[in-house]
């Protein structure tokens, strides 16, 4: 069954959290920040920053990491450029492969070029899963709560990870493998929370040893306890900024929320990305100032802010290694 995916939070300016703070503590705990979920551009989905500029934000701000993700493109060979010309920048360029039409699908040829070029993630289907496109079908105002593409595309054909009789398809498997080979993350995607359950668990049974789960919230429709076992199975989540910063278009959600999710999934297992680079949204920078802001009114420590926007993500990418 399909949930609703909750309503915009009307937001102004001045209900910025991080207006309360000085800048020079948020500056002090976003240094070494990591972002796993940035969405800068050329992309056909309307961006407000580029890649190049969006780690220049990123080095102004001392972050350490961004890894780029686009719904249609392997940003890999773009990360490798901009580590080979900005070095001076001092930021750690990374993408991955997204599993969608635009790359074939689940397709093992899409995953051992990105290997091959150095991508650090896979993610399963995300704007072509079924699951995706359900929730997108079932909801009117759906395109006012996801970006949508500059130009109309080609309708996509929906992709599962199951079969008919609910077992992994050969082919996630094969990928499967690829990916513990390569020991790099594997990010479930869109996919409903009833196939991720068999996804990660053949997944750890073939030596996939990074897992990752996007916005367990947000059209992946996992409830708190099913976060919880996501986390006893050695699962990262990831929870979206855009979904929780004033002026954001998806800020669909309340810092009572957020404190909920980080409880249910605990500070170890937590990750804050951005998901912002959208037309007409706060940057990434501005994303992680506002949540670093919102956690310190929910009375997390420093340490577990630090967690959560760095130390559990560079575990997960094995950066310290």
């Amino acid at each position: 069954m399909v949930k609703n995916i909750p309503d915009r939070i009307p937001s102004t300016v001045d209900q910025s959290p991080a207006a309360k703070y000085d800048d020079a503590l948020l500056g002090s705990l976003l240094e070494g920040a990591i972002d796993l979920h940035c969405h800068s551009g050329p992309s056909v989905m309307p961006r407000s920053i580029d890649h190049i500029d969006v780690m220049k934000e990123g080095s102004a701000a001392k972050m350490r990491a961004i890894l780029i993700k686009d719904h249609y493109y392997s940003a890999t060979p773009v990360t490798e450029l901009l580590m080979s010309h900005f070095q001076d920048l001092n930021v750690q360029m990374f993408s991955g492969v997204p599993l969608n039409n635009s790359t074939g699908g689940i397709n093992r040829f899409a995953v051992d070029h990105g290997i091959k070029l150095g991508a650090k993630l896979v993610w399963m289907p995300t704007f072509s899963s079924r699951n995706h496109i359900v929730h997108h079908k079932s909801d009117k105002d759906f395109e006012k709560k996801f970006p949508t593409t500059k130009e109309k595309m080609l309708a996509p054909i929906e992709l599962v990870a199951l079969d008919d009789d609910g077992n992994l398809l050969d082919e996630v498997k094969f990928i499967l493998d690829m990916i513990a080979e390569a020991d790099i993350v594997l990010s479930a995607g869109h996919l409903h929370i009833t196939e991720i359950f068999p996804l990660l668990e053949e997944a750890k049974k073939r030596g996939v040893k990074k897992l990752l789960v996007n916005h367990p919230s947000y059209l992946i429709d996992a409830t708190e306890d099913e976060m919880r076992e996501l986390v006893r199975m050695g699962a990262y989540l990831e929870h979206s900024m855009c979904m929780f910063v004033p002026g954001s278009k998806f800020h669909f959600y309340t810092p009572e929320n957020l404190d909920n999710l980080i409880k249910a999934g605990t500070v170890d297992k937590t990750i804050l990305g951005s998901d912002l680079g959208q037309l007409g949204n706060p940057t990434p920078v501005e994303g992680f100032k506002n949540v670093i802001a919102t956690c310190l009114d929910l009375n997390y420590s420093h340490g577990d802010i630090k967690k959560m926007i760095s130390t559990n993500a560079a575990d997960l990418l094995g950066l310290d290694k």
